[in-house]
């Protein structure tokens, strides 16, 4: 059994809630009685993207666990690899491939700088592509946005696009074991490529479906963002015969 913890949109603005929030988060998963194997944070993780918030996020997410990161629409390439991965500052996406035990984790980048939306450039796809092609493990593809509308109108407004030439690489690569994004602020499952999309909720929010109004201020036209819900994050289990089974955590202060 490989358990992968998965959270997501920590949303890092220099403030103490976002800190307050992420550290909570950490702390649970330094406490488990068995430590999970992997954890993965599918973007946002800065609200501006600051080198500062980078460099706070690279201390919040200290731990012996292995962690690896992917960008979102807020993030941004130099400073995340500046302040975060202890890289020198560049603009080209931020593709990074991980392996723990046999399990390969591809974080991939669906961000377009400046625009809110994603898509893989060529580039990304190609890179996909020779990593799923190099190797016969279970893989898990993780990136921001979700590329398939979820039924929330402001997140959906923002998706990935490019979908059938991401569909197309997957369709190569039976190691897939499932889809990893942020982006949505709520945890969400469905299905794409024939892969299950699975989607964290976010650390720093949430945002409630069109019909779950409950008096809050609207953000947009894609329902209320609630700050005061607790954040939450998923547990991805595989099992030795494969299958893979996804739990959802909420983290109480």
């Amino acid at each position: 059994m490989f358990v992968t913890a998965h959270l997501s949109d920590n949303h890092l603005d220099g403030g103490e809630r976002a800190d307050e929030r992420t550290e909570r988060v950490m702390r649970y998963l330094e406490s488990l009685v068995t430590p999970v194997d992997a954890i993965l944070v599918t973007g946002d993780i800065a609200d501006h993207g600051t080198l500062e918030e980078y460099r706070r996020a690279a201390e919040l997410f200290k731990t012996g666990t292995p962690l690896f990161t992917c960008p979102g629409n807020h993030d941004k390439r130099g400073p995340f690899r500046e302040g975060l991965l202890g890289q020198a500052p560049d603009d080209a996406p931020v593709n990074r491939a991980y392996t723990v035990g046999d399990v390969t984790f591809v974080m991939a980048d669906s961000s377009i700088p400046g625009k809110p939306d994603g898509r893989f450039d060529d580039e990304t796809l190609a890179w996909l592509d020779g990593v799923l092609a190099d190797g016969d493990g279970p893989a898990f593809v993780a990136f921001h946005h979700p590329p398939v509308p979820l039924g929330l109108p402001l997140v959906d407004a923002m998706r990935q696009h490019g979908e059938n030439e991401l569909a197309e690489v997957l369709a190569r690569h039976p190691r897939v074991v499932a889809l990893l994004c942020g982006h949505v602020h709520a945890s969400a499952s469905t299905r794409f490529a024939g892969l299950p999309l699975l989607s964290a909720p976010s650390v720093g929010s949430s945002i409630l479906l069109p019909w779950e109004e409950n008096g809050l201020r609207p953000w947009g036209e894609g329902g209320p963002i609630d700050y005061d819900l607790p954040p939450s994050l998923l547990f991805h289990v595989l099992h030795d015969d494969g299958r893979l089974t996804t739990h959802q955590r909420v983290v109480p202060a």
